[in-house]
């Protein structure tokens, strides 16, 4: 990866609160504290490797507004009110450079419906399928291999990567990402046992994807039984992620990998579920909850609620379950003990 700034743009792009030294080495890479070399551009995102500063041969550094330190000779340290943040934003127009944007227009493998409705900015990529009605808004990015089924609509300068699929009927909103794989629309899981034999239950509803919702490779939204399943507006999900038909996600949810969320399931807003947990359905997740990594959830959750472990426990409860576990043998040891040492004699 080429990387190139001079001081004044990477100044304009994170807008320091201050800066400290001085530095003439032109930026070419990235790279952490510790592995940075001369040329590079690193960062303090997090407190615990605040003793690699000192010694970092880093260029330019991005630190917190209450670091105290001194730059080496020829180092500049930045200022600024979160350093992984401006580092994303100097990465966001790298990722620009890297991933550039295609002339619109529609490839001429591609097949799209005389039906359909595309905006003259957008741009179809190679051998996508856009089905008759679908509508796909102002700057939407059709990378190769996607299908957009009949009368789905994907929101304007959204950005669908190689295989994604978008079955009939759903909505995406503006600004969404989705990445190789995902699939929205698949049918919700739905079978009734009728004489001994699974009879499938049509699954006749659909998806909405709120504005600015990004998810992850590989993962699966399904269309509800009938309604909607809907993930609101600034939601991020994962890789690997199932949603199950009905679900209902709100705003700005930050849902990890492997996560497998029943139908009919609410969750609030802002909830946070930890990577491989599991929601059973029917449940809800009120807002601003956290469900720490591989809990096992067969109950509602409270709003701005901590839980964790299978089936899950409030947090505090559960981490000193965890810590008396850790003492059974010890305490089986002490048992034993005493038993013999009050055991009858003779």
């Amino acid at each position: 990866m080429k990387v190139t700034f001079t001081q004044a743009e990477i100044a304009s792009i994170v807008q320091p609160t201050r800066t400290l030294g001085s530095a003439s080495e032109p930026i070419r890479g990235i790279a952490t504290l510790g592995a940075a070399e001369p040329g590079d551009i690193s960062f303090l995102g997090n407190l615990k490797y605040k003793t690699s500063v000192p010694s970092t041969r880093a260029t330019v550094v991005l630190l917190p507004n209450d670091y105290t330190g001194t730059p080496a000779s020829g180092q500049l340290y930045v200022f600024v009110e979160n350093p992984s943040v401006a580092l994303a934003r100097l990465c966001s127009r790298l990722e620009g450079e890297l991933w550039p944007k295609p002339l619109p227009g529609i490839h001429p493998t591609a097949c799209v419906s005389p039906g359909a409705k595309v905006a003259p900015t957008a741009t179809i990529g190679p051998l996508c399928v856009v089905e008759h009605d679908a509508r796909i808004g102002e700057g939407v990015h059709l990378q190769s291999g996607v299908f957009v089924g009949h009368g789905a609509q994907v929101g304007d300068n959204s950005w669908l990567m190689h295989g994604v699929v978008v079955q009939a009927e759903c909505t995406l909103g503006r600004r969404v990402r989705l990445h190789p794989g995902v699939i929205i629309g698949a049918d919700g899981f739905g079978y009734e046992l009728v004489a001994g034999r699974h009879e499938k239950v049509p699954q006749i509803g659909t998806v909405e994807i709120g504005d600015d919702v990004e998810i992850g490779a590989n993962s699966t939204i399904d269309r509800s039984r009938f309604g909607l399943t809907s993930v609101g507006e600034g939601t991020k999900i994962d890789n690997l992620v199932q949603v199950g038909h009905n679900v209902v996600i709100g705003r700005h949810c930050m849902i990890c990998a492997q996560v497998g969320i029943a139908g009919s399931c609410t969750l609030g807003d802002y909830v946070v579920v930890g990577g491989q947990c599991g929601l059973a359905g029917h449940l809800t997740v009120g807002s601003g909850a956290m469900l720490a990594a591989r809990s096992g959830v067969k109950d509602d959750i409270p709003p701005k609620t901590s839980v964790w472990g299978s089936p899950s426990l409030p947090l505090l409860l559960e981490q000193k379950i965890i810590i008396l576990r850790n003492r059974l043998p010890e305490l089986f040891k002490r048992v034993e003990a005493l038993e013999k040492a009050s055991a009858p004699k003779g």
